[in-house]
């Protein structure tokens, strides 16, 4: 499902949506790094500013989803979005994913300007790419016939690891994660919610978590220690933020 075995034209082909938000990743970095073009000001004109989206300018409500502030950061989550996009593009249909997509975005920045100072500067695509991770919750929510159980616990298992490293990496728009990530969920979980799906969700969780305290006590003192590390770490690096 996460394995990407297609050619370069039949990836493209098979998710084109995918593909053309890649392509505009890869256009508007060039654009900032190339000499030839007014690099300056596509920053100025399409990054997410409070101070100018109050005064009117709405359309950075979207176009910082798009921009990057450097090489690493636009690899880093176009790559994000190759391998986590396309199979729910297949699931949805591409005019549906790039809703999906484009609209967690947008309730991570109205988050972001809701809950940020009025100088707070963003750009990137995280919080539409958490929108995606928040839709795959819902997905393994409500309709987990969709996803088999390897391929739901990857995805629980990576957005624990990304939401862990939001507090723990510095200039992170931790609000536009948090956001795009309920946003996505919300999307997902309300044309669906089923009652008793939640419920059942619930008990399985809750028996996954009794197995799992039950079994804590064959775990080495290292592993336990280390986990308890990786917690105290991420607490402490959600309050250092704020």
């Amino acid at each position: 499902m996460f394995t990407r075995t297609e050619s370069f034209r039949e990836f493209i082909r098979f998710y084109p949506m995918v593909s053309i938000i890649v392509a505009i990743h890869l256009v508007l970095y060039l654009l900032t790094v190339f000499p030839i073009f007014p690099n300056y000001w596509f920053f100025e004109n399409f990054s997410g500013v409070n101070l100018y989206i109050m005064e009117g300018e709405f359309w950075r409500l979207i176009t910082p989803t798009f921009m990057h502030s450097g090489f690493a950061h636009m690899l880093f989550n176009s790559f994000s979005l190759v391998l986590f996009g396309p199979a729910l593009e297949r699931m949805l249909g591409s005019g549906r994913f790039l809703f999906i997509y484009l609209l967690s975005g947008l309730i991570a920045n109205v988050a972001t300007l809701l809950l940020e100072p009025l100088t707070y500067t963003h750009v990137g695509s995280s919080g539409a790419i958490f929108g995606l991770f928040g839709y795959y919750i819902a997905i393994i929510i409500f309709r987990k016939h969709m996803l088999s159980k390897q391929n739901s616990q990857i995805i629980l298992t990576l957005c624990v690891v990304s939401l862990i490293m939001t507090f723990l990496q510095p200039n992170i728009n931790i609000t536009a994660h948090l956001f795009g990530l309920l946003g996505g969920f919300l999307l997902g979980a309300i044309p669906y919610y089923n009652k008793k799906d939640l419920s059942d969700s619930i008990k399985s969780t809750a028996n996954w978590a009794g197995n799992r305290k039950k079994s804590i006590s064959f775990q080495s003192p290292l592993k336990v220690f280390i986990w308890a590390a990786i917690i105290i770490v991420a607490i402490l690096g959600f309050f250092s933020q704020r």
